[in-house]
């Protein structure tokens, strides 16, 4: 009998830590074998709620934030690329920063309909990978399409506040329970591993919630 196994995956589409994060998590999944009937349940952060629709250049967003000189931005990204390409997922050019709240409604809404995960990877991959702008509606339509999901559908729900509330009382849940970054993994409602750890911590950290049941 497989054993059970919740992973709580609390990110944002606008980072690209949670896009490292995600697929380090699942290859350390895959390592773990067919022992475990795993479900891995993604969760809303907004890392920059009050930006607008049409973004802002990373650069003037990140020194502004974070403090950090141009040249640590582009150390950083450098970073970033080499970490994702070590497991497996390819950043592309980026230039901006996007609000991601539409992003966020439409992967709750796409959970009912069984596609949450299979969506986030889509948005993931066509903001880090492909330089697409999560907060316009006609990438989220074609990503939500691209993972079997309805069109019409998503961009209706894009078009109305459907979701607003529940996501907004998502991350307030996750932000009272002291996430305050991201990404942060939660194993069996009992462990916490933050930020976008290797494979081998986040395989070790499997293992051990399985191993203390």
């Amino acid at each position: 009998m497989k054993q059970p196994l919740r992973i709580d995956f609390v990110s944002d589409i606008a980072c690209p830590w949670c896009a490292v994060g995600l697929s380090s998590l699942e290859l350390a999944l895959s390592r773990v074998g067919d022992a475990v009937d795993t479900k891995l349940v993604v969760h809303p952060f907004e890392l920059n709620p009050e930006m607008g629709k049409d973004g802002e250049k990373i650069v003037d967003y990140v020194v502004k934030k974070y403090g950090r000189t141009p040249a640590q931005v582009a150390e950083a990204q450098v970073m970033i690329r080499e970490r994702g390409a070590s497991v497996g997922f390819t950043f592309g050019p980026r230039t901006r920063i996007y609000n991601t709240f539409d992003a966020h409604r439409l992967v709750h809404w796409a959970n009912l309909n069984g596609k949450q995960l299979a969506l986030k990877r889509a948005l993931l991959q066509a903001y880090h990978g492909d330089g697409k702008a999560p907060s316009d509606h006609d990438v989220l339509v074609e990503a939500a399409q691209s993972v079997g999901l309805d069109a019409a559908e998503a961009r209706k729900v894009l078009q109305s506040d459907d979701y607003a509330d529940a996501v907004r009382a998502e991350e307030q849940e996750y932000q009272a329970m002291g996430i305050h970054a991201v990404p942060a993994v939660i194993i069996n409602n009992r462990y916490l591993v933050s930020g976008a750890q290797p494979v081998e911590a986040f395989e070790e950290a499997i293992q051990q919630a399985l191993a203390e049941g």
